[in-house]
């Protein structure tokens, strides 16, 4: 399993190499805010920032 890249023109580099070659700019941007909003997420998740499953429910009236 390869490691993860650290610096951001190391992930730049990683991203571009997945990609197909026929890819846009459109899925360039796509695979950029993915992963962007991914990471967020994951260091919100570190941080303890989330909302429990049930509490989500219950607000969108799934679950009393």
């Amino acid at each position: 399993m390869a490691t993860s890249p650290e610096s951001i023109s190391e992930k730049v580099r990683y991203l571009a190499e997945q990609l197909p070659p026929n890819a846009t700019w459109d899925d360039v941007m796509y695979q950029v805010a993915l992963r962007r909003s991914i990471e967020r997420g994951l260091a919100q998740s570190d941080a303890g920032q989330t909302i429990p499953h049930e509490e989500i429910l219950k607000e969108f009236g799934l679950r009393e």
